[in-house]
């Protein structure tokens, strides 16, 4: 069997007991660098077989890890912290282990994302993990627009060296926001900067503020995304024939009703047709 086990994201006491007895239990140890790795084992004094498994080999290690549990071998698979496979290797491996009839179990552990968002204060009932963000600058352009009307709280994986261009790009998309940046979570110099994007933008481009360290931002989702509103048709009508009454053309009486109500706008063109019958 394929062991996928999250290790501490800061705290070496962020470990469970099954996980370090899996450890121990396991043949052998595939893990995303070995020389971070082994510092973890040697604290816990386990002695085992260390390989490592990275987003460069995932494809030719996975064949080679396949191969050794179907020989009869239980493998164990960590990253450097946290979660296998959140922003970080280890989804290709499981994939194909799944893909080629090779049982796989994940333990529960640690995960930076969810200590951040539950820390962060905002809404915790409905989220997105974005993860990072795309490098170049028209691409994440334009995937900030596309986030820009989730009403769910955002999850954003960011660098020290590209925070300041992030924040400024996501001020110049979303506008202002309630922000938290979680910094070094469960380390030494843990911190959590509860602020807003306008701040969080002058602290960064203008007060020339240094954050170092792994970075996650906790962005409120688009609170003023209008609800639909529930119209009959009737209502529509009457609505429609007000303003073309006060002068605006059928095509610009929808686009009206569209976007104050915010209701499809295909519904209001076709109960619009009954004005002109």
């Amino acid at each position: 069997m394929l062991y996928i086990c999250p290790t501490p994201i800061g705290n070496l006491e962020d470990i469970t007991i099954r996980t370090l007895n899996t450890l121990r239990f396991a043949d052998e140890i595939y893990c995303e660098d070995t020389r971070h790795t082994i510092k973890l084992l040697n604290h816990y004094e386990i002695k085992k077989p260390l390989f490592s498994l990275h987003e460069h080999n995932e494809n030719m290690k996975s064949d080679e890890v396949i191969e050794k549990i179907k020989s009869g071998k239980n493998i164990a698979y960590v990253s450097d912290a946290g979660m296998p496979g959140i922003s970080d290797p280890g989804s290709k491996l499981i994939q194909l282990c799944i893909e080629n009839g090779v049982q796989v179990t994940t333990l529960p552990g640690a995960s930076a994302m969810v200590v951040a968002l539950v820390n962060s204060g905002l809404d915790t009932r409905s989220f997105t993990f974005v993860g990072f963000l795309e490098r170049e600058n028209g691409k994440k352009k334009a995937q900030l627009e596309k986030l820009l009307k989730k009403e769910e709280t955002l999850i954003i994986y960011e660098s020290p060296h590209r925070i300041k261009q992030t924040v400024k790009q996501l001020y110049e998309v979303f506008l202002n926001r309630k922000t938290v940046i979680a910094r070094e979570i469960s380390k030494k110099f843990e911190e959590y900067i509860r602020t807003d994007l306008q701040t969080l933008d002058y602290m960064l481009n203008y007060e020339k503020k240094e954050l170092i360290g792994e970075l996650i931002l906790i962005i409120e989702g688009n609170k003023d995304i209008k609800q639909e509103q529930v119209l009959s048709d009737d209502e529509i009508i009457s609505i429609l024939k007000e303003k073309t009454d006060s002068g605006l053309s059928t095509k610009d009486a929808v686009k009206f009703v569209s976007k104050e109500y915010n209701i499809n706008k295909n519904r209001v063109y076709n109960i619009s047709t009954s004005l002109s019958e």
